[in-house]
């Protein structure tokens, strides 16, 4: 219950601010730093769905969060032209039927993972965080798993898996890298995620490192520690 209670707070402090957060404006260079074309840019909403741990128990012992808490990440298809074969989380571009991004993050969820959206609670939204690798707004809204439902990949040529990570070996330090990437020009430096061989990086991994830091369940790890961005 702790951390829903911590994820609602969270919730409510980002609906005050309704800014795009500091921790992804420290200066340097990233993947939604680069220039965006406001001409064709689309918003879109992804879902970070957290809930209680399933069968498959954190490998970490240190006492970081919660022992029973995971959330639901999926693996991009590698035939996909946008962002191909990366760990995200479960989401995409808002279609004109979608009512609100909860609305268009619970859809897009439901067709990429078959999870049912009426067992999901949604606790609110992050102010929305510019892609221009894909130029889409996006918005992250929070939520909590509080019925849940089988999941598991529905369509191959949109997800290559669906799965969940325990946040305790998330925020392990010894799962943790700065994934490094030189592209277009630009260098890039941020945080990335390693569990049992999932590597979490880019835009996914930036959301819940900034997560992770205003709940207060982040602890210092090796920011030196690099790894080559999986592309």
């Amino acid at each position: 219950m702790s951390a829903y209670l911590d994820l609602a707070a969270l919730s409510a402090k980002a609906a005050a601010t309704a800014a795009l957060p500091e921790a992804l404006r420290d200066g340097r260079p990233s993947l939604w730093q680069l220039p965006m074309d406001s001409s064709t840019t689309r918003r879109a909403a992804v879902l970070m769905l957290f809930g209680a741990l399933d069968d498959i128990p954190a490998a970490s012992s240190k006492p970081l969060a919660s022992a029973d808490l995971d959330i639901l990440l999926i693996e991009r298809a590698a035939t996909l032209n946008d962002h191909p074969g990366q760990v995200a989380f479960p989401g995409g571009g808002v279609d004109a039927l979608d009512v609100s991004l909860p609305a268009c993050a619970l859809r897009e969820a439901q067709e990429e993972t078959g999870l049912d959206p009426l067992g999901v609670e949604v606790l609110g939204m992050l102010p929305e965080v510019p892609l221009p690798v894909s130029n889409f707004m996006v918005t992250p809204v929070v939520s909590w798993w509080v019925r849940q439902t089988p999941v598991d990949v529905v369509d191959f040529g949109e997800s290559a898996r669906v799965f969940r990570i325990p946040v305790r070996d998330l925020l392990d330090p010894e799962n943790r890298f700065t994934a490094v990437l030189a592209r277009g020009g630009h260098n890039y430096r941020g945080p990335a995620f390693v569990v049992n061989d999932v590597v979490v990086w880019g835009f996914t991994a930036g959301i819940l490192n900034y997560v992770f830091h205003e709940l207060g369940w982040a602890v210092p790890w090796d920011e030196q520690r690099e790894i080559p961005a999986p592309i």
